[in-house]
């Protein structure tokens, strides 16, 4: 039951017109279900709790999914509601913190999960000369590629209650001679200007569609399934030239490791 007054909290707001929309309402009360239930041995049920999570963000309204995640905040209460929006203790945290590149070759194994991280590095690919410091100067398109890992085992979340900061459950420790590629593969989640930014955008009301291409931006990753899930806003043709920048993965192009 939520409170009757939310006193400007507007990811309270967001839940509020989530119960008010049939489809979100629906779609919720289906992650909710799976992502609380308890078992004998385990909090939850992870597999369906992922399942049905990317079922919310697959068939409800941006409007909807994105206003619950994307809420701005001015509170903890706010911020923590947020953070919760995605049920953390079953859909995110577990008892001990994988090695990130060790989790990124789990993604890897599974196609959903493979295609929707190489959208991730594509479409929130940082760029400090850009308007918007996105190199593809897309917010929507950022939006949506994060949205898309959420139910995956790569699923981020907030860090904390007071910043934007994201990350994936999992750390550089134990990474051995692989400490520099696992810092940026994690700071490519938790120090993303790109998705901070496009984050603010939406939550402060900005129309996320704003940023439209200058240039067309050329990359090579193969059709998914997010992008098919998108309406295309502008023309790219085809090139290899990527720039490469400081605080993009080295394991960004997805190739398994022999």
């Amino acid at each position: 039951v939520e409170p009757v007054l939310s006193k400007g909290n507007n990811c309270l707001d967001a839940a509020k017109a989530c119960n008010l929309n049939d489809t979100c309402k629906r779609f919720r009360s289906a992650y909710i279900t799976p992502c609380t239930s308890s078992t004998s041995n385990e909090i939850c049920n992870k597999r369906k709790c992922h399942k049905a999570l990317r079922l919310f963000f697959d068939k409800v309204p941006p409007k909807h999914s994105y206003g619950m995640l994307f809420c701005s905040c001015r509170d903890v209460a706010c911020t923590e509601r947020r953070r919760q929006t995605i049920v953390p203790v079953c859909s995110y945290e577990d008892r001990e913190k994988p090695n990130c590149l060790n989790l990124q070759e789990s993604c890897k194994k599974n196609y959903i999960c493979r295609s929707r991280l190489a959208d991730f590095f594509t479409n929130c690919q940082p760029e400090s000369r850009s308007v918007s410091s996105c190199l593809k100067e897309n917010y929507a398109d950022c939006l949506l590629a994060y949205s898309g890992l959420i139910g995956t085992v790569m699923t981020p979340n907030y860090i904390d209650s007071s910043s934007l900061s994201v990350a994936p459950w999992c750390d550089c420790s134990n990474s051995g001679n692989d400490i520099d590629e696992c810092d940026k593969f994690l700071n490519f989640f938790r120090d993303n200007t790109c998705l901070k930014n496009a984050i603010q955008a939406f939550g402060n009301g900005t129309d996320v569609n704003v940023w439209q291409p200058i240039l067309p931006v050329q990359t090579t990753t193969a059709t998914t399934t997010t992008a098919s899930r998108l309406k295309n806003t502008g023309s790219e043709t085809t090139n290899n030239e990527i720039p490469t920048h400081n605080d993009s993965p080295a394991c960004a192009n997805l190739q398994v490791r022999e």
